[in-house]
């Protein structure tokens, strides 16, 4: 891999956004972040609508890509850099067609090789393997394992992200089996030094 590997945070999943506008700014100041998936499951449209509109300004103003989950509806309203978007949500092709050519859309695939290869063909930006590991955030449909993004690395272009329960301890053997992206979410906001602390420590490993 040529790359470095790089962090896609995700959300906590619930915040305030306007006392989380601090948090989010310092933690993206500490260092390199590819991108922000903002992730605020049980909130309604409104809500979604007045975090985007006050975190996503901070993230693109440090290069940050700007990403909402499942709601490819509201990304194109609200002009985000990308959708993220599961097995459960719309499929790619719809998700594509709402959101227009310009935006990133990524496919959750679990530990499927074969859901990745369709999502890559049909045209995702990126594909994401996941959980690695047990995770508070969500109850995770399966384990992946780390055969996937190895065989993954070796045999794609298209981007993949390994997600699920990763800490700056357990991630060295993701990074090693060629994730282009990690994406975490408490194991950068429960980090006990501190969110910003997690993000220096990440790049410390990539």
């Amino acid at each position: 891999m040529t790359e470095r590997c790089r962090l896609y945070l995700i959300s906590p999943p619930k915040l305030d956004p306007r006392s989380f506008s601090e948090t989010l700014r310092r933690t993206l100041g500490a260092g390199d972040v590819a991108s922000l998936q903002l992730r605020l499951k049980d909130s309604s449209d409104d809500e979604v609508r007045r975090a985007v509109e006050i975190l996503m300004p901070i993230a693109q103003a440090r290069d940050v890509a700007f990403i909402l989950n499942d709601r490819p509806d509201l990304a194109h309203e609200l002009r985000c850099d990308g959708v993220h978007i599961g097995q459960d949500d719309v499929d790619y092709a719809e998700a594509r067609a709402i959101v227009g050519r310009d935006c990133i859309v990524g496919v959750t695939c679990h530990n499927s090789r074969h859901l990745a290869i369709e999502a890559a063909e049909a045209g995702a930006d990126y594909v994401a393997f996941g959980a690695f590991f047990p995770t508070t955030t969500k109850e995770p449909k399966e384990m992946a394992e780390i055969e996937t993004l190895q065989w993954w690395a070796e045999m794609m272009v298209v981007p993949c992200v390994a997600i699920g329960g990763i800490t700056v301890e357990n991630a060295k053997p993701l990074i090693e089996a060629g994730a282009d992206f990690l994406a975490v979410s408490s194991g950068v906001w429960d980090f006990p030094a501190g969110p910003a602390d997690a993000v220096k420590a990440f790049n410390g490993l990539f």
